[in-house]
């Protein structure tokens, strides 16, 4: 039984006991500390201390099959909110409370979720079965209801399985009502990596990975593909190297691992050497391929804030419009000291806002799949002119490209200096060859989620230290909060940590009750590279 399904059944029987009884139940042995309650009195303290507008924004949202259309005559049998993918904007102000109704419509008894990405939030609304909340099973409703506290550029998607990957995503914008930026036009733009009903689906995408290397064919018949941390093993025997075949030495009736979504060969010098796992058949701007695009349509001379989410499951991008300069104004929703470059790159889970001021013409948006040697592509079209080729690769591509580490935390929100209470190492760990992705040498638990959790305590200052001992970048994204990166830099919830590299952030703990820290590849986070960040009670 693969997990998402092997974690419906666990959840399906846990009747309708409340999270509280959640909470108490997981709490593992006899030597765990005492831990908040997602649904306790100091999170509901918490949320009392958020300002309010006294606005209330009702959606409901139906997780359902749908067939969906691509473009380029590609249609996709896939999941996805209201029939369509990305899924309805929602768009509110801070301070006002969100009602949000999921229906799950889905199949075959499947449960899910959603978790509001990037926000600070109550916690048990924050969308993680069996931490926060019980899945929503199939035929049923919840609705999510909470204050946002903090303006910016978030998404919303499913914490059940790989889910993640699939269609199950929407963009939620969280506007300022005192925005200090000064433009004439927005554009939402969501970046994917697509599989889904075209070439497989994502448990599949799984239950592959999780053979590891160590089960591949090695054309000698030793199926060894053992001492390869990352995976770029060169011109390798029987190894479906992008033409779409494989030769009968890496199927399974010669003993190895069929190679259906195993990407070889991947390399980027800006994600430190492999660049992912997974081998998409389409990059997807806005739900959209690249022989059909989405366009945006404006004015010569106009100025539009661009907020860019990529919602991929495996795939960092390199951002850019070709013939235009990127003004960098805001990283996973909170300002930085703005910085003029040619392109960006953006991890799974992050989002960048940016300004660009429109010229005339036709100009291709392109999301270069970062070492995959394929990508996503999108138009601004403001004068007459012919569309480019999707295998557009505007200059800009190879100018000044943007990483996080770079930026510093505008003034406003910048922490206050202070030494850190509380410090904690976390240890990337695991490979390719057996997809251990873990957390300190432990796989995460979903039946056992407070077993070894993170310790922390309101009101007190966290460094986390993620040390990646591994040979591939992870995007490490925390729930509920931001943290900073070392040395005045942005404030981010999802950030990349290289290969063999340590990267030190600090948050101040202000939001009590369970909280996930994970890599938001969708992959290694399922097979374990998840952690729970707790508060002490």
């Amino acid at each position: 039984m693969n997990s998402i399904n092997r974690r419906s059944v666990l959840l399906a029987g846990l009747g309708v006991a409340g999270t509280g009884a959640l909470a108490a139940c997981s709490a593992g042995s006899g030597s765990t500390p005492s831990l908040v309650s997602p649904s306790g009195s100091a999170v509901a303290a918490a949320e009392k201390k958020r300002p309010s507008t006294g606005n209330v924004r009702n959606v409901t949202l139906t997780a359902a099959p749908a067939t969906l259309d691509l473009g380029g005559g590609v249609m996709a049998k896939s999941w996805a909110f209201s029939g369509r993918t990305p899924g309805k904007e929602i768009r509110l102000s801070v301070g006002d409370t969100l009602a949000a109704e999921l229906s799950n419509q889905l199949p075959n008894r499947t449960t899910t979720s959603i978790h509001w990405h990037g926000l600070s939030l109550r916690s048990d609304m924050d969308g993680v079965p069996p931490v926060t909340q019980q899945a929503v099973r199939a035929g049923s409703t919840f609705t999510y209801r909470f204050l946002t506290d903090a303006p910016g550029t978030y998404f919303f998607h499913p914490h059940v399985g790989v889910q993640l990957d699939r269609g199950l995503y929407a963009p939620l914008i969280v506007e300022d009502p005192k925005e200090p930026l000064s433009y004439d036009d927005e554009w939402v733009v969501v970046l994917d990596d697509w599989v889904d009903g075209v070439t497989g689906t994502p448990d599949e995408v799984l239950a592959e990975l999780r053979q590891g290397m160590g089960a591949m064919d090695m054309g000698d018949g030793s199926g060894s593909g053992s001492g390869h941390g990352g995976h770029d093993m060169g011109d390798m025997e029987g190894m479906d190297m992008g033409d779409g075949s494989a030769s009968p030495s890496a199927s399974s009736s010669s003993g190895g691992m069929s190679m259906r979504f195993m990407l070889m060969g991947a390399e980027s010098e800006l994600l430190g050497g492999d660049a992912g796992d997974v081998k998409y058949a389409y990059h997807l701007v806005n739900g959209r391929v690249p022989a059909d695009p989405d366009v945006y349509r404006g004015e010569p001379g106009k100025r539009v804030r661009l907020r860019i989410i990529n919602a991929g499951g495996d795939t960092a991008y390199r951002v850019a419009l070709g013939g235009h300069k990127l003004t960098i104004t805001h990283t996973d929703g909170f300002p930085v000291e703005h910085q003029q470059v040619d392109a960006l790159l953006i991890g799974m889970g992050e989002r960048y806002d940016i300004l660009v001021t429109l010229g005339d013409g036709v100009f291709p948006l392109v999301a270069e799949a970062e070492g995959k040697d394929t990508g996503g592509m999108a138009l601004v079209r403001t004068g007459s002119g012919s569309a480019p080729q999707p295998s557009v690769r505007p200059k800009e591509l190879n100018g000044r490209i943007l990483t996080a580490s770079q930026l510093k935390a505008a003034d406003d929100v910048r922490l206050a200096s202070k030494k850190a209470d509380r410090v904690h190492r976390i240890e990337l760990t695991g490979g390719m060859d057996t997809y251990n992705w873990a957390i300190n040498g432990r796989a995460f638990d979903m039946d056992d989620p407070s077993a070894n959790p993170v310790l922390v305590e309101e009101g007190r200052r966290v460094r986390l230290d993620f040390v990646n001992t591994t040979e591939m970048w992870h995007p490490m994204h925390l729930h509920g909060h931001t943290y900073q990166l070392a040395g005045g830099g942005p404030r981010k919830d999802t950030a990349i940590v290289l290969p063999k590299k340590t990267l030190s952030v600090e948050f101040d703990a202000d939001n009590p009750g369970q909280w996930m820290l994970h890599c938001h590849n969708a992959y290694h986070g399922e097979a374990g590279m998840m952690a729970l960040v707790a508060y002490q009670a």
